[in-house]
């Protein structure tokens, strides 16, 4: 058996040896010159063979030819524990604990391209030392309702800010020869009725909102994989969907990457044929849990699709598209030889995890408190010598919130949680009283809700903040299923467990309390009245606990800034201001799809969203209609305060490809060392369609010391003043124009 051993594998290297003088395996050779030469040598049965899924969360390369597989991972926010070959079990594996980064709703609150590519070099770091060739992210659906429990998982409500955000984010993963598989595309803007709600919309919101962040990410971000969406857009779905992929994407972006569908997104083996899909995966299941008991031959791109071109139903030319565009991906990853080798868990990774969390806290509110007759200051930054005991509240002080939420569940090695950072800081003056507790249901399992014991918690916490000089209550949502999670949609606006009903109870009987709210999305906050100071966090990941106590602390000054807009009631959202039909839909008697045993697709209803809000989505409803959000997008306190200076333009016209510039100076007016982010929005004062009262169109986040002063300029461009026209496409319609930055204005014109 030895002697065996040693000739089989003396064989291998000589085959490789000799093989090594083609094209395809010489990487000095320009990719393209690489993957025509190895399409020319495949079999079309080779070729069939790549444009489906062999495991869970693998593709098959070509054994015969030396090219490897290429394998996946679940995880915008960090590398997914192992899964099973066929199941989706974890594998239990004792080597695959990583860093869990903060969510995308954390990174597009820090405003910060840089800190978006740290993210993404970061990720590919660990990505790689996993042997992952893709990553199933990031995503940027645009934030349309607080209800979507996968909002935490994308980067706002807006296009500008999601676009400027995960450029940088692929340029830092893909550094490292991992591909970012940017997603869902597109519209997969709610959880509820995924696999079958069709989405109907404008040609206006398509273009002005759901598609810019995409058409970054492909045109600027120079994405290699693209996820569709499980949702239909125009009847079809997404992942074949061929205006979306064939027309738009690969058409108009003139996009060279592969099409993934999402796993279980394929229905139809003409249409993936047809209609720009390349890679099928986790089809006949729902993407999560559910399995199947169809083989992977039995795939819509497998067997069926083979004989379709073997019996001259569909062209050769599309299978030769796809397998082309395969080979390019594994050319630029698995058989990158610059690619390196990676890292994981490092103290570099958990210090890039841990400033990303500090620097996306949003301070929504930090009023004075009176002390008897004195006029008192606000309670942050925490002055922990002022305060003899400090009460911790809430379960997500102690919660891995890394767990749950669906695939971007992950396994971490270390977790530190807010209340353990507080412990590390302040000591014996932290006491903890749970408040509430919560149970661990998957995914569209509802959750049993015990409330007497809520009341006896309730009780008990309330009986100790009588005795604490300070309260700090760390609560808001979770990744159980029906809250943050994939696969369901919040069924509520308001904070689960009866928190409402606790942290009033708290601040009756201690004034001095400090909400911190994590949570990857909006939540009613009529409590807010009656606290002096709030804030929000989001899920931060293995470091999360320590960014909380440095923003706490003051030892990090708070920069984070809204990425979304928080409502003071529901209806107060665009998406739920037309009744049902724009959220979550209606459902139809009439069978979309034949059901498929666990397939994401169900049987017996053909749901659709109407957009009835159509460009006027998160800030852009609640301007234009003149309803105040309670929190705005954009909004963000700090410990130390900013002035900007009368904004300078160099000229007070345009003309049509000659941009001016907008110069304003910001000064650090306080006595702490910050940073600020400067938001421009631009306003058109009158058009031919109906436009947004303000539409944010650049930003940039600046450090400044006490006292000290900075200037910053923005290239003011007419693509900056278009709106997309139905009949003529992208205009920039001449008139007159507003500038808005800090709380100052210009005007100019466009001739």
């Amino acid at each position: 058996m030895r002697i065996f051993y040693t000739f089989a594998a003396l064989t291998l290297t000589t085959t490789i040896m000799t093989a090594q003088k083609t094209i395809y395996l010489d990487p000095t050779q320009p990719i393209e010159d690489r993957v025509e030469d190895a399409l020319s040598r495949l079999t079309t049965e080779e070729k069939v063979a790549m444009c489906h899924a062999q495991s869970k969360f693998s593709s098959p390369g070509v054994p015969r030819l030396g090219i490897p597989e290429l394998w996946m991972s679940d995880g915008p926010h960090g590398v997914r524990a192992e899964i099973n070959w066929n199941n989706w079990g974890y594998a239990d594996w004792t080597n695959d604990s990583v860093t869990a980064f903060p969510a995308l709703t954390a990174l597009a609150a820090t405003w910060d391209p840089s800190l978006s590519y740290a993210y993404g070099d970061a990720l590919g770091e660990e990505a790689l030392y996993r042997h992952k060739n893709v990553m199933l992210g990031p995503g940027v659906n645009i934030y349309r309702s607080p209800l979507n429990g996968r909002n935490f998982e994308y980067m706002g409500e807006d296009p500008y800010l999601a676009g400027e955000m995960v450029v940088p984010y692929i340029h830092g993963m893909q550094s490292h020869g991992v591909a970012a598989c940017v997603k869902h595309f597109a519209l997969n803007n709610q959880e509820r009725w995924r696999g079958t709600v069709d989405v109907d919309l404008s040609e206006r919101a398509l273009y002005e909102i759901y598609l810019p962040a995409f058409k970054k990410a492909v045109e600027e971000g120079k994405a290699w994989s693209i996820m569709g969406a499980y949702n239909k857009i125009w009847g079809q779905h997404c992942c074949h969907n061929d205006r979306l992929l064939n027309k738009i994407l690969k058409g108009d972006w003139a996009f060279d990457g592969v099409v993934i569908t999402d796993w279980g997104g394929a229905h139809d083996t003409r249409e993936a044929a047809l209609n720009g899909l390349d890679l099928e995966m986790g089809s006949y299941t729902n993407g999560l849990t559910s399995e199947s008991a169809f083989g992977y031959n039995d795939y819509y791109l497998a067997d069926p699709y083979l004989k379709m071109l073997q019996e001259g139903e569909v062209a050769m030319a599309t299978v030769d598209d796809k397998a082309r565009r395969i080979l390019r991906l594994i050319f630029r990853t698995a058989m990158n030889p610059t690619k390196g080798y990676g890292t994981l868990c490092t103290p570099e990774h958990y210090a890039t995890a841990r400033q990303i969390g500090a620097e996306s806290l949003v301070l929504l509110k930090n009023d004075p408190v009176k002390e008897g007759k004195k006029k008192g200051a606000p309670l942050l930054p925490l002055e922990a010598d002022k305060y003899g005991k400090i009460l911790v509240v809430g379960n997500n002080a102690i919660r891995a919130l890394n767990e749950g939420g669906g695939s971007s569940d992950l396994k971490v090695r270390d977790m530190i949680s807010p209340l353990q950072a507080l412990r590390e800081r302040y000591g014996e003056k932290i006491d903890f009283a749970e408040g509430y507790t919560t149970g661990r249901p998957l995914y569209e399992e509802h959750e049993t809700f015990d409330p007497v014991q809520a009341a006896q918690l309730r009780a008990e916490a309330i009986d100790k903040a009588k005795d604490a000089d300070l309260v700090i209550y760390i609560g808001g949502l979770n990744k159980n299923a029906y809250q943050d999670c994939e696969s369901t949609d919040r069924e509520t606006y308001a904070l689960p467990y009866e928190q409402d009903q606790l942290i009033n109870g708290l601040a009756e009987v201690c004034p001095k309390i400090i909400v911190v709210n994590i949570s990857g999305n909006a939540v009613e906050m009529d409590w807010a009245d009656n606290v002096p100071s709030i804030l929000q966090a989001w899920y931060l990941g293995s470091m999360g606990g320590y960014s909380i106590a440095d923003v706490l602390s003051g030892d990090v000054n708070p920069s984070g800034k809204l990425p979304i807009s928080i409502p003071y009631r529901l209806e107060d959202n665009g998406a739920h201001a037309f009744g049902e039909r724009a959220y979550p839909g209606i459902e139809s008697a009439t069978a979309s799809n034949a059901a498929i045993p666990g397939s994401i697709v169900a049987a017996g209803n053909n749901p659709r969203v109407e957009y009835a809000e159509d460009i006027l989505v998160g800030y852009r409803w609640h301007d234009t209609k003149q309803i105040p959000a309670r929190y705005p997008f954009g909004y963000g306190l700090s410990y130390t305060t900013f002035a900007y200076s009368k904004p300078r333009l160099s000229a007070k016209s345009i003309k049509a490809g000659e941009p001016l510039t907008l110069e304003v100076d910001i000064t650090n007016t306080g006595e702490r060392a910050g940073k600020e982010v400067a938001q421009l929005y631009v306003s058109d004062l009158k058009s031919s369609l109906p436009r947004p009262l303000k539409e944010l169109k650049g930003f940039q986040k600046v450090a400044l010391e006490p006292g000290e002063t900075t200037t910053v300029s923005f290239p003011i461009t007419t693509e900056m003043l278009s709106y997309y026209d139905p009949e003529q496409g992208w205009i920039a319609e001449p008139g007159d124009f507003s500038l808005l930055i800090g709380n100052q204005k210009a005007t100019f014109t466009l001739e």
